[in-house]
C-alpha cells in the first residue's frame, strides 16, 4: 500500500508541472480507488445465497453446531479469525472451519463476496428473530 501511495504522489507531483487542475482531479481519483474496499458484494444478491448455503445452521444469524459462535455483531469480533470484516467471512466461507464446510469449490468467488457483505451487513443492522 505504502508503494501505491508513492507512486500515486511521484505521479502527481511530476503531472502537476504540466496541468494542475486534471492532475489533482486525477490524482485524488486515484486516492479514491486506492482506498476504496476490494470486497464490497451485493447484500441483497448475498441474502439469497445465504439463505440457500448458510441458513441450515445460521439462521437468524444463530449457529445450531456452536451456539456461542454466532454472526452476530459481538461473536464475529471475539470469534471469527482475522475480526469482524468482509475478507475474514470470505476466507471463512471459502475454507470453513472446525464443523463448518468449505464452500470454495461450491460458490463461486463472487457469490462468497456477496454472502459475506450480506453477513456483516447483517451484523450490524442486527439479525431478525
Amino acid at each position: 500500500m505504502k508503494l501505491a501511495v508513492a507512486a500515486i504522489l511521484a505521479t502527481s507531483a511530476s503531472a502537476l508541472s504540466f496541468a494542475p487542475k486534471q492532475a489533482a482531479a486525477a490524482a485524488g481519483a486515484a486516492a479514491f480507488v486506492a482506498v476504496a474496499p476490494a470486497f464490497a458484494g451485493d447484500v441483497g444478491a448475498g441474502e439469497s445465497v445465504f439463505n440457500q448455503n448458510c441458513s441450515a445452521c445460521h439462521a437468524g444469524g444463530q449457529n445450531v453446531i456452536m451456539p456461542e459462535k454466532t454472526l452476530e455483531k459481538e461473536a464475529l469480533d471475539t470469534y471469527l479469525a482475522g475480526g469482524r470484516s468482509e475478507k475474514s467471512v470470505m476466507i471463512q466461507v471459502t475454507n470453513g472451519k472446525n464443523a463448518m464446510p468449505a464452500f470454495g469449490g461450491r460458490l463461486s468467488d463472487e457469490d462468497i463476496a456477496n454472502v459475506a457483505s450480506y453477513v456483516i451487513a447483517t451484523s450490524e443492522a442486527g439479525w431478525e428473530e
